[in-house]
């Protein structure tokens, strides 16, 4: 499977994933750490791919999204944008009100 074809399979099969420098637990940069925590906010569940893990991936990313950092944020297929974007978001409500719309009620925090 090609790379652009295992893109598209993470993003089908996951409707929230972060690809990111690093993980949650351990993120290796400021803008991936900002991202886990503004998601952390939002209380939803994730997936999450470090791209460290697999320069292929890291560089087949950046065509497939034309977006040439990390971490880059998808809900539902569609690419979200980094973690100032994730940040602007957060703050008007947006971020959350998209995050509802893609992940299930009962996988929710009640927060």
């Amino acid at each position: 499977m090609d790379v652009t074809e295992r893109i598209k399979q993470q993003l089908a099969e996951n409707p929230v994933i972060l690809y990111m420098k690093g993980s949650p637990d351990f993120p290796q940069c400021g803008f991936s750490g900002r991202a886990v925590q503004i998601l952390e906010r939002c209380g939803v569940e994730y997936a999450y791919v470090n791209i460290f893990e697999d320069p292929e991936l890291r560089e087949g990313l950046k065509v497939f999204s034309n977006w040439p950092t990390f971490p880059q944020l998808y809900i539902n297929g569609e690419l979200i944008g980094g973690s100032d974007i994730m940040l602007e978001l957060f703050e008007s409500g947006e971020l959350q009100k998209r995050l509802r719309e893609a992940v299930p009620t009962s996988v929710q925090s009640s927060e």
